[in-house]
C-alpha cells in the first residue's frame, strides 16, 4: 500500500519495523514461561504459520532467567511482557530480551525507570508502551467524568512517553488498545497524528474466534487501510495459531502480503449436490498442514477455487490457478477455466492436492 504512514525505524532483533518496512505479524504464549519445552513448542509451531515477533509473560525470576534459553531454540524476537517490577525488566534486558512492553508509570519511581532506561539504551533494546482502556489511572478518569474516554487514554500514553523521552529514550513503540472497536480506531488515528513513532495495532479483548475475528477485521482493516500500523496483532480467546492465521488472512486481502495460497469458495445453493462446506474446509486445513510440513512451497502464490456446481465453477472462478467445481456425486478440476478433469466427488480432494503440491511458484 502506497499510503503507509513514515514513522521512526527501529530494530527489534532481527528485524526492523517503522519508516515504511511491511506490517510485522506478532501473537503472544500462552503458556507459562516457566516451562521452557511448552513454550518454545509453541513458539516453533508459531514461526511455521507465520509468526514474526512472539511475546511472553515474565511474571518472575524464573521466567526471566528462562529468556535466554528459549531464545536459543527459537528463530525469531522475543518480546517480554512485564507489569509493575522494574527488576524484572531488567533482569529480561539482562538476559538478551529483544523488546520489553511495560507501562512506565507502574514500575514505581522515576529511579526504577531510569535504571529500566539505561539498560534498553545500553543494549539498543526498544520498548512498547501498551495502553489500554484497562491501564487508565483513577485519576484519569475521574479527570473526564469517571469514564474511560479516548482522550483519557490518550493523555495516560503521553505520560507513559514523556517519562521516557525525559531520559532521553525514543526507541518507543505505542499502542492505544480497546476492546471497543471505535475507540480504538479513534484512538490510534489521534496518536498517529501525534507521533512518529511506530504504531503495534490490535483490538485487546477482541473476543473468540468468531466475534473476535469479526471485530480485529474491521478494526485493523480501516487502520490499515488508513495507512497506520507497524506491527499488529489479532487477540483471540483461542489457539495463538489461530490469530496467525487471521491476522494473515487480513494482511492478504489488503495485497500487502501476496505470498501464498489464496482459497475462494462459494456459499453453496440450491444448486450444489456435493458437501462443498466440508470438502472447502478440509482442503484449507490439508493446505495449511502440508505448508507447515514445507510440502508446499510457502510462496507458491496461487488462488484455488471450490465451487459447488459448474455455475459458478469454471466460468465464475476462471481466475483461478486451479480449482474444483461440484457435480452430482462428482466433479470437475479446472485450471484457469479449463476443465482438465473429471473425478468422483470421493476422489475431489484428494486430486485437488496433489495438483497443487505439483504446482510450482
Amino acid at each position: 500500500m502506497n499510503n503507509r504512514t513514515n514513522t521512526k525505524k527501529i530494530k527489534v532483533g532481527n528485524i526492523t519495523i517503522g519508516g515504511k518496512n511491511d506490517i510485522v505479524i506478532q501473537s503472544m504464549c500462552n503458556t507459562k514461561t516457566e516451562d521452557v519445552d511448552s513454550t518454545v513448542n509453541q513458539i516453533l509451531e508459531l514461526e511455521k504459520v507465520g509468526c514474526e515477533l512472539v511475546r511472553v509473560t515474565i511474571p518472575n525470576e524464573q521466567a526471566a532467567n528462562n529468556i535466554e534459553l528459549i531464545k536459543s531454540k527459537i528463530h525469531i524476537p522475543l518480546i517480554a511482557d512485564i507489569h509493575f517490577d522494574y527488576k524484572l525488566a531488567i533482569m529480561s534486558a539482562e538476559r538478551g530480551i529483544d523488546k520489553i512492553r511495560i507501562n512506565p508509570g507502574n514500575i514505581g519511581d522515576e529511579n526504577k525507570v531510569k535504571q529500566v532506561v539505561d539498560i534498553c539504551k545500553s543494549k539498543n533494546i526498544p520498548i512498547r508502551i501498551g495502553v489500554n482502556s484497562g491501564s487508565v489511572s483513577k485519576e484519569l478518569i475521574a479527570k473526564y467524568g469517571g469514564r474511560i474516554t479516548d482522550d483519557a487514554i490518550i493523555e495516560s500514553l503521553d505520560n507513559e512517553i514523556k517519562i521516557l523521552e525525559k531520559y532521553g529514550f525514543n526507541d518507543i513503540v505505542i499502542s492505544v488498545k480497546s476492546s471497543n472497536v471505535l475507540s480504538c480506531i479513534n484512538c490510534y488515528k489521534k496518536v498517529a497524528e501525534k507521533y512518529a513513532y511506530p504504531l503495534h495495532i490490535g483490538i485487546t479483548e477482541a473476543g473468540t474466534l468468531f466475534s473476535g475475528t469479526i471485530k480485529s477485521s474491521i478494526g485493523l482493516g480501516i487502520l490499515i487501510n488508513d495507512g497506520l500500523g507497524d506491527t499488529m496483532r489479532v487477540s483471540l480467546s483461542d489457539s495463538p495459531i489461530k490469530e496467525i492465521k487471521v491476522a494473515k488472512q487480513i494482511l492478504e486481502t489488503f495485497g500487502i502480503r501476496k505470498e501464498g495460497i489464496e482459497i475462494i469458495s462459494c456459499p453453496t445453493c440450491g444448486r450444489t449436490n456435493i458437501d462443498i462446506v466440508k470438502i472447502a474446509n478440509n482442503i484449507e486445513n490439508r493446505i495449511d498442514d502440508l505448508l507447515a510440513e514445507g510440502k508446499i512451497d510457502k510462496n507458491l502464490n496461487i488462488k484455488v477455487a471450490i465451487m459447488g456446481c459448474a455455475v459458478n465453477g469454471p466460468g465464475e472462478a476462471r481466475e483461478a490457478d486451479i480449482g474444483i467445481a461440484g457435480g452430482n456425486g462428482e466433479g470437475l478440476i479446472f485450471k484457469k477455466g479449463e476443465i482438465i478433469k473429471k473425478v468422483k466427488e470421493d476422489d475431489l480432494e484428494v486430486e485437488l492436492i496433489n495438483h497443487i503440491m505439483e504446482m510450482k511458484c
